[in-house]
This record gives structure tokens, C-alpha cells and sequence, in this order.
């Protein structure tokens, strides 16, 4: 409930890329997206790299979401020929959380109109949610940030505890 202590806010991220999970690029997004979250006060339960490989992005969304509450990939949103990261959240999806997408790209196409061309999905899986961020460090942080106020409210009532405050 509003006004009571909440659970402690965890969170997963994945880092989508061929390169880098081959070794050849360093991995700039995923840390900067972890730095991202723990200042909007999450604990970082884990990291992970994948290739962009549908297989591997679900395998790896299953394991992060028993792993944390928030699962953040970055990587694999445009409309490259590899980038498939929003066809595996919604293969291991619930449903998706069409409004907090919307509100991604909404705040990336404020810096530029690029965004627009964002994939990039919000899905529940059971008790977690998983939010496709754009691979770039600037455009992944600028997407979590425009999220962020609603992501502990998102949780809580994912978790099953959560009541809307009255008037």
C-alpha cells in the first residue's frame, strides 16, 4: 500500500549483442543501464550478455525473471536483420504493458527522432517485469529514466500488494 515500506527493488540486465557477446565490442549499455537503476534506488541481482539470438534472449529473460522483480535488456530493438530482442520478451511474455513502451519512445524522440524506430516492448512475466531499452548507453538510460517513477507502483501491483490510493 501507499505510505507503507516497500520491498526491496531488484532488477536484472541483459545485454543483447553479437559483439559483444563475442568479445569483440565492449559491453557500454548494460553498466550504464545498471548505474541507471541502482540510482532510481534498485539492487542489481544480476547481469548477463547474449547474443542476438532468440533462444538465447529467452532463456535468458526466463532465468533473470526468477532472479529479480525488473529485468532491463538493452540491445536488439531497430530493425536490424538480428534485432529480435522484443519477439523473445513476447514469447515468454504474460502481456505486454503497451504504455510504458509508449512512453520510451515518447521521451527518446524528444532528443531524436530515431527513437521512433524503437521495438522495444514492457511485458509482465509472472511477477516481473521485462522493459526492452535501446542499445546505445545514451538511449537506454534516457528510456529508463522516463519509466522509472512508475516502475515501483508497476511492481507492486505485479507482485500482487499493490491498491490504488484514493482521492
Amino acid at each position: 500500500m501507499f505510505g507503507e515500506a516497500r520491498a526491496v527493488l531488484t532488477a536484472f540486465v541483459i545485454t543483447v549483442s553479437d559483439r559483444v557477446a563475442a568479445g569483440e565490442a565492449e559491453d557500454r549499455s548494460g553498466p550504464a543501464v545498471a548505474e541507471a537503476l541502482r540510482r532510481h534506488g534498485f539492487e542489481i541481482s544480476g547481469t548477463a550478455v547474449v547474443s542476438d539470438d532468440v533462444a538465447a534472449i529467452t532463456a535468458a529473460v526466463r532465468k533473470a525473471v526468477a532472479a529479480a522483480s525488473l529485468v532491463a535488456t538493452t540491445g536488439g530493438t531497430g530493425l536490424g536483420p538480428r534485432d529480435r530482442t522484443p519477439e523473445a520478451t513476447v514469447a515468454v511474455g504474460d502481456f505486454l504493458v503497451p504504455g510504458v513502451a509508449e512512453a520510451m519512445r515518447s521521451a527518446g524522440s524528444a532528443s531524436t527522432p530515431m527513437a521512433m524506430l524503437s521495438r522495444g516492448v514492457a511485458a509482465a512475466v509472472g511477477r516481473s517485469l521485462v522493459l526492452n531499452l535501446p542499445g546505445s548507453p545514451a538511449g537506454a538510460v534516457e528510456s529508463l529514466d522516463a519509466v522509472a517513477a512508475v516502475l515501483p507502483h508497476a511492481l507492486e501491483i505485479l507482485a500482487g500488494g499493490a491498491t490504488h490510493p484514493r482521492p
